[in-house]
């Protein structure tokens, strides 16, 4: 298949609250400027399509789409059956084939990402028999989809060659692809709507039933809500309608953890958390709450000259930390990466952690919301209690503490307890599983720790620490 090199939006739902810290990255690792959408949690950027294997290796980033067409100002109507009229129309009049190219190049660079069990697809695969394949292959090889594609150039054309004087090549070439794709299985797709706004006439569902009824009509292809080949995403804010092509199947954020906890952070957001830290060279990065280590995983993918350090007081959570880190180092060690890293785990007391005062540059940690994990009355104890043995192993004046909780006033009560010892630099507010949470950036006070009234506590000592530790 031939590669393109034309220039493309690309759209991308992220973390809602990360959407400029998306943007930062899209601009340090592909030198393009991205657009934060008016719907939050959706940024876009153009790109040419040599940059499109790039696109998925980005951390910040949870699905990925082309867009066909974005309106700014789009014109509903006031009722319903003008509205459908509307979907009809608008389906004939996309600029489909290029996103549909992109679509295909997609798929290839996914074919080479990852290799196929089955390289030599069956006969009965080819004609159509999907019903062993999981929804993130494509059930036609590229000869079929550049036929289906090829198909679809003439099709978009068919307005522009009736009302003008007829072609007898161009017959003839329309001939051969309708007898060339009479063979072939029509792709399956689905539509799907996301919507914002009161003032519609319609639901979701009643523009994805509506919008994807022409597209099938226009397309020929066989509606299926979960074997899909192409998904047709209709984004609706307000007044601001994009319809994009999907491009993944599966978010993004699962791409470190295989052994998930009851409440595994996105992998995207704990990388988003981490850009708020901005490590530096050598720096030692502690996360004391580390459930399944999705943040120190994260970061040991990104910044390998730091070290970090991971534990939880609970067994169960360091064991899924360490098959995730196993995971990782055998994936690595498979792509003929150096086996190793910079990251440690350790089964530890938080309110006691193992470590000499002022060694730490970094804490980052998503702590304990009191609704699956905890409770909010144990919140009201272990909040001082965290933040006060974080500062005491956090580098004076220079330390930082980047802390996700959704339990806000039991946070913000036990920090002002801590005033001495810890300053809030700012907050970054996000969705959190439908739990609207804050990220709190705070910074460590020049006072060393020992010397104010809320940090009084018992010794450390070197036999505490011996016995904390599981060395993995």
């Amino acid at each position: 298949m031939q590669e393109l090199d034309q220039t493309v939006t690309i759209g991308a739902t992220v973390p809602t609250g990360f959407e400029h810290t998306a943007a930062e990255e899209v601009q340090e690792k592909l030198e393009a400027t991205a657009r934060v959408s008016k719907n939050r949690g959706r940024i876009y950027f153009d790109i040419t399509t040599d940059k499109l294997f790039k696109v998925h290796q980005l951390k910040s980033l949870d699905n990925l789409f082309v867009v066909v067409k974005d309106y700014d100002d789009y014109q509903f109507k006031t009722t319903k059956e003008e509205v459908q009229l509307d979907w009809q129309e608008l389906a004939t009049k996309l600029p489909w084939t290029n996103a549909l190219e992109v679509w295909k190049l997609n798929n290839s660079i996914k074919k080479k990402k990852g290799r196929r069990k089955r390289t030599n697809p069956t006969k009965s695969d080819q004609c159509g028999n999907f019903s062993t394949k999981s929804t993130d292959t494509v059930p036609s090889d590229p000869e079929e989809l550049l036929v289906d594609l090829e198909a679809l150039e003439v099709k978009e054309n068919q307005r522009d060659v009736s009302s003008q004087p007829e072609d007898d090549s161009e017959e003839e070439k329309h001939s051969e692809i309708q007898d060339q794709e009479s063979g072939v299985t029509p792709l399956k797709f689905r539509v799907t709507c996301n919507r914002a706004g009161d003032k519609h006439c319609f639901t979701s569902n009643d523009a994805a039933r509506d919008f994807g009824g022409a597209v099938q009509e226009f397309f020929q292809w066989k509606a299926d809500m979960t074997k899909f080949d192409v998904e047709v995403l209709l984004n609706i804010h307000n007044n601001e309608v994009v319809v994009g092509i999907a491009l993944t199947v599966e978010s993004l954020h699962r791409r470190n953890i295989t052994h998930f906890g009851p409440t595994t952070l996105r992998s995207t957001l704990a990388y988003g958390m981490l850009r708020l830290c901005k490590p530096q060279v050598s720096d030692v990065i502690v996360d004391p709450m580390c459930g399944t280590g999705a943040i120190p995983l994260e970061g040991v993918m990104e910044w390998q000259n730091s070290f970090f350090l991971a534990g939880d007081n609970n067994g169960t959570a360091v064991s899924r930390s360490v098959n995730n880190i196993k995971h990782i180092v055998k994936r690595t060690h498979d792509e003929g990466s150096p086996s190793g890293l910079p990251l440690d785990i350790v089964q530890w007391d938080l309110c006691n952690l193992p470590m000499r005062s002022s060694s730490v540059d970094i804490i980052i940690t998503d702590m304990p919301f009191g609704k699956r994990m905890g409770s909010k009355k144990k919140n009201w104890e272990l909040y001082p209690l965290c933040l006060r043995e974080m500062a005491r192993v956090c580098k004076p004046g220079t330390g930082k503490a980047v802390l996700l909780t959704q339990d806000k006033k039991c946070f913000l009560k036990a920090l002002l307890q801590m005033e001495g010892l810890w300053r809030k630099s700012h907050t970054v507010w996000v969705n959190v599983g439908g739990l609207h949470a804050g990220v709190f950036v705070l910074k460590r006070t020049a006072v060393v720790f020992g010397t104010t009234s809320e940090d009084v506590m018992e010794p450390h000592t070197d036999k505490d620490a011996f016995e904390c530790y599981l060395i993995w």
